[in-house]
This record gives C-alpha cells, structure tokens and sequence, in this order.
C-alpha cells in the first residue's frame, strides 16, 4: 500500500495531465450527435457526386416540411366549433327591446303588435341558442352544441346569428314585413349573445388532430434505385434522399447503434488529441510540461465544440456566428502563432462531425485561422485588432461567395442574411477577445502580452516605489530592458516578456539599496564595514527579497521567474575574491546565487544583458575593442559555467546576441567631439 502512495505521489503530475485528456475526449463525444452521420452531401438541383445510391434497408418517405403545413392549416381552418350556453337575463334584454320599439314613430297598435312579438321570439331565440360574432368565424365548419354536459352537432342554421335573423319571419306570420325587419335590426343591434366559443375544448381539439398527423406517406423498400450516378437531383430525388437522411438518424439511435457510433468518435478524438499532445511534447515541452497550459488548450477546444453544437442544435443557419477565429487570437496571445493555429486547426478537424456542409466549413473556417495569426501581430494594439477581424470578416465573405457561385453557378440567391452572420461573428471576436484573456489568466494563472504591456508600464506604484528608494537600480533596469528588448528581437523571442522581466529583476534592492554600488552617491560604501561572507549573504537576498517582494505585489509568475533566474547559480565573484585573500580555504557555496538557472530564451536573455550591464559600468576609457572583449568574456564565462545549459537557446543565438550588445554597448560609450570652453 505504501508503494502504491509513493507511486501515486511521484506521478500525480502525469495522472492529472492524463485525466485532462480523458476529460476532454469525455466531453467532446458527449457533445457530439447521438446518431450517425450521414456520409452523403447533397444540393437540391445539383448532380448526384457519387455512385447509383441503393435503399440499403426499408424506410419510409417522410412528408416535406411544406406538406406537414398544409396538413396543419387544413386542420386548424376546417376545425368544429365549440358553442356553449352561458347565462342571461331573458326579461331584462325583452325591456331593453320593448324601450327601443317605443322609441320608433309607428302607431300604438303596431308598437304593441311587435312588444307582443318580442315577448315571444326572445325565448325561443335564446333556447335555440344566438351567437352574435360574425358567420364567417363558424361558416362552413361543424358546430357541437353543448347540451346537458354533452355536445351535440349542429350546424349554422339551427342556432340564430345575426346574418339568419330574418328566419324569425316564419314564427311571425301574422306581422307584416316592415315591422319584422324593425325587429330585426334592434336583434342585431342590442341582442347579447348566450352562446360562446369554449376556446380550451377547440384547441384541445385541434392539438390532438395535429399530434396524430402522419409525417409518413409511403415506404421505399430495400433494394430500389434511390438515385443513379450524375443525375440531377430534382425535388423527388431529394424528398427521398432527405428521407433516408432521417432513417439513418433514427437507426442511430438505438442503443446497439449508439455503442458504435461513441466507438467511432472516441477513435477519431482520440487520433486529434494524441496529435496535439504528440505535437506539445516535441515541439513546445514548456506547455506539454504545464499542466495549466495545458489545460487552457483543451478547456477552449471543449468550450468551442460546445458552443458550435448548442449553436447547431438551436438553428445550424447560425453556425457562422460562432467566433472560432477567437481560439487562434487568445492562443497566440498565451503562446504562439505556431501553438495556436495547430491547435484550431485540430478544432476545426473535430467540428467537422457536427456541422452541416462539413467541407465548406472547415475550410472557411481553416482560412480564417489562418489569417488570424498571420495578421495579429499586436494584440496589445486595438487598432490591429480592428484590422485582423475585419481581414477575417472579408475572408469568410469572399469564401462564402465562392462556394455560392461554384454550389448555384449565378448569384441570383446569395443571403444578404449570412453576410451579416459573419459580420456578427467579427464584432464577438472582438468583443470577447481581451475579456477572455483576462478571465483565463486568473483561471490558469497564465501571463499574456496585454497584462505584460500593463506591467511595463514605468509608472506602475512597485516601479515607482523602485525609482525613489533606489535610483541607480531604476536606471540600471531601464537600460537592462532596452537592451534585453533588442536582444529578444535579435533571435525572435518574447521582447515584451523580457522587458517586463528586465523592469522588474532587481526590485529586492529597493530594501537594502545603498549596499549596492549603483545608489552609493555619498562615497561612502557600507560594504566596507562587513566581512566579505556577509556583504555576499546582502548581495545575495537580493534576490530572494525580490522574490517575496513581487508576490506580496501580486506580480505574476512569469515575472518572478526573471527575479529567481537573472543570476542563476552563479558566484558573487568580487566578495568571493576578496574572502580568498583573508581564507584561502573560503567556503564557495556561501558566495553562491540559490538559482535556477535560466531555463528559457527569454530569462537567459536577461542574465546575459544584465551581467553586460552591470559590469560595462566597471569600463575605463571604453573603446570598441575593451567592448568586444568585455562582453565575449562575460557571457562566455557564463556559457563555461553552465549557466544556459537548461535555456532552449543556440549558441548561434547566443553570438548573435553578443554581437547586439557590443554594437547597443559601443552605440552608449560613442564619445561626442570635445565642444570649445
């Protein structure tokens, strides 16, 4: 059991890295469809692109979309009514009549002739049942009659509306005609309805109609000719190849077929995760290494394939809106543009299951990747930022169109509407981008170029803290950082990186800075008090004052390694000299930086512009041969001790870099011509 503990400590760091994965290809196939995919592409009136398509099995041919909706307006429209009798006053509508009859200028006799006749058409009106809203609402449709809890079917002319009034004729035939149109008129004016629509019986109706809508109208039996090879596919041909579409989809889902399907897409995620981890460890160890980094790489991959298959399942017209071109952008924010267009190339290969047009896809999608990173060179720049989107706003554009004109052979049908898509997805890009990177960097704990550019900023309250309570190490940072800057330049490595490293390396003076010879302005040298171990031991806590200083001001990581690596392991040479005289037997070890040693281009960069720096100081009368010399020296001292051996740098990059800081030295010592008193 203890073996297995110890086991387990001495490589959680490779089982965390393995559960990421596994995660990652977990999630991926969750998220991809259930069924399985179609293996034909397909245009209505286009040729058939591959050989005579056979019925593989029995399916049925699904109504078109168009067809269903016929079937439901016909339903809706042909519906029955529902009626049922609501409540009403009989004696007090007879009132409101009898009132408007007094009011019409006809004799008494007539005006008692039709209150007698009201008297007697109300009741009967109203048992048969009035329906006052307009004929057209029930015409032509069956009505059921609510009668005792039961519907009974009636149809329009056996209840009174207001247009079958004058039938109130044949119940009066002892009054004359101009008197029956008078009461007529005050019925369609003032008689109330006592029957109305039981609205929640119709639509209950109508929604169990619907639901029993057969989608089906025929069966394609296996072994029949769907389509043959180059034949046009008219709307028969793709009624039926849509058909088969869905009867695949529907196969796909059975339990069996599912086990297969899952089968399939772990293989292929599999293939595209173990390239980018075979990729990673080859080519950038530092991130395979990085469990965050990692991590960061396969959360966006998961996030994108997430977001593309809501996308789809909500409305797959939609699927351009979705800002892919933002993976390489963040990526190459983080890393590089090699890491980030690797990785949204594998991305893009995986979103290839889930979209429709899967070809046109990817290689819109690929192309936008690609102009992604060639064209963000500054993301700290807005401007750039700006002119990239609008690059890969045109890209889409010009390729959608392409394939229009190859798919439709005219632009007559082009949709102004995905124009606006790929609008839409620019202003995401943008709108996501540096709201993401700052997200992901608390996330992760990672550094990109737009934090690094707020960190070099000179103004920032540790710098300035840094230029009042030491001086001469500000000054020495700055010029420590323009120098690092160009070198980084020199050989292609992360000149911001560097400088915002370079600002910050020497801040540990700041507690002790007039044991340092840059501060000492009174001449006076505190050194000379203190025996040659302890001056060393206050040389040394520099750095580790440094250390502890930028975590307690929140610095990065990434920052605090230039703190913990400018002078690796390297000797505090002038103390360690001095200590030999007095003890020829002086114990190395405590005149010794605690390290690490540099183990990137950019923090071997530093110890190499730094160590220059500081000792170009030490020159008199400097000429460009003392430069030359001086600096080969330096750095190759440092090459003989081991200092680089763990930075991914070239001994081309390092002579490369020596020949920068003697031209940048010799450029600072350039004696200007002696001007006359």
């Amino acid at each position: 059991m203890e073996n297995f503990s110890n086991y387990i400590y001495k490589n959680v760091h490779y089982i965390y890295k393995f559960l990421l994965v596994f995660i990652s290809l977990g999630a991926i196939i969750y998220l991809f469809p259930k069924e399985g995919k179609f293996k034909y592409e397909y245009e209505k009136n286009k040729a058939w692109a591959y050989e005579n398509l056979v019925a593989p099995f029995d399916f049925p041919l699904v109504k078109t979309d168009e067809e269903i909706k016929k079937e439901k307006d016909s339903i809706r429209k042909n519906s029955p009514v529902f009626l049922k009798f609501t409540t009403i006053d009989v004696d007090s509508i007879q009132k409101i009549i009898n009132n408007k009859i007094d009011e019409f200028k006809i004799s008494e006799k007539q005006k008692k002739q039709l209150k007698s006749l009201n008297g007697k058409l109300i009741p009967q009106i109203y048992s048969k049942g009035f329906f006052a809203q307009p004929d057209k609402d029930i015409f032509n449709r069956k009505i059921f009659l609510q009668k005792s809890n039961t519907y009974q079917i009636k149809s329009i002319n056996q209840i009174f509306t207001r247009n079958n009034l004058k039938k109130i004729a044949s119940l009066s035939k002892n009054v004359s005609p101009g008197l029956i149109n008078i009461l007529i008129d005050l019925y369609k004016n003032y008689l109330p309805s006592n029957l109305s629509v039981d609205r929640d019986l119709s639509e209950k109706f109508i929604r169990e109609k619907l639901n029993n809508i057969d989608v089906y109208e025929g069966i394609i039996p296996a072994g029949q000719l769907i389509i043959s090879k180059s034949e046009m596919i008219d709307e028969n041909k793709y009624h039926q190849l849509q058909s088969l579409e869905k009867a695949f989809q529907i196969q796909g889902k059975s339990s069996k077929a599912n086990y297969w399907i899952y089968t399939g897409y772990a293989i292929l995620v599999a293939i595209v995760l173990s390239l980018l981890l075979l990729f990673l460890k080859k080519y950038r160890r530092e991130i395979y290494e990085d469990n965050s980094k990692l991590g960061l790489i396969l959360f966006n991959m998961v996030l994108l394939v997430a977001l593309t298959t809501l996308t789809i399942n909500y409305d797959p017209v939609y699927v351009f809106v979705v800002p892919l071109a933002i993976l390489p952008l963040i990526l190459k924010a983080f890393f590089d543009a090699r890491v980030g267009l690797f990785v949204h190339v594998l991305t893009v290969l995986l979103l290839g299951f889930v979209v429709p047009n899967s070809f046109e896809f990817v290689f819109l999608q690929i192309m936008a990747g690609i102009v992604t990173i060639l064209t963000v060179t500054e993301l700290t720049r807005r401007s750039n930022l700006f002119t990239s989107v609008g690059n890969i706003i045109l890209i889409y554009i010009l390729g959608y169109f392409a394939f229009h004109l190859i798919h439709e052979g005219n632009i007559r049908l082009i949709s102004s509407k995905i124009f606006l898509f790929f609008l839409l997805n620019g202003i995401l890009t943008i709108a996501l981008s540096h709201q993401l990177i700052l997200i992901y960097e608390k996330l992760f704990g990672l550094v990109s170029d737009v934090s690094l550019l707020e960190w070099s900023n000179t103004n920032s309250k540790l710098l300035k803290r840094l230029a009042d309570k030491a001086p001469g190490t500000f000054n020495h940072s700055m010029q420590v950082a323009h120098l690092a800057e160009a070198a980084a330049n020199e050989i292609g490595a992360n000149s911001l990186l560097v400088r915002a490293g370079a600002l910050y390396h020497d801040i540990g003076k700041m507690l002790n800075p007039f044991y340092f010879t840059e501060n000492q302005i009174s001449g006076v040298n505190p050194h000379d008090e203190l025996e040659p171990e302890d001056s060393a031991k206050v040389i040394i806590n520099h750095v580790l004052d440094g250390v502890e200083l930028a975590r307690k001001n929140n610095i990065p990581d990434r920052l605090i390694d230039f703190i913990r690596t400018h002078h690796g392991t390297g000797l505090v040479k002038y103390f360690y000299k001095k200590a030999l005289k007095n003890n020829p037997n002086a114990d190395k070890e405590k005149f010794r930086y605690p390290g690490p040693n540099p183990f990137s281009k950019e923090t071997a960069i530093l110890m190499m512009a730094d160590s220059v720096e500081a000792a170009s100081k030490s020159l008199r009368e400097p000429t460009a041969e003392k430069i030359d010399q001086f600096v080969d020296k330096i750095i190759d001292n440092q090459l003989y001790e081991g200092l680089y051996d763990n930075a991914n740098i070239t001994l081309k990059e390092i002579s490369k870099i020596k020949n920068l800081l003697k031209k940048k030295l010799r450029n600072i010592y350039h004696l200007r011509v002696e001007y006359p008193e």
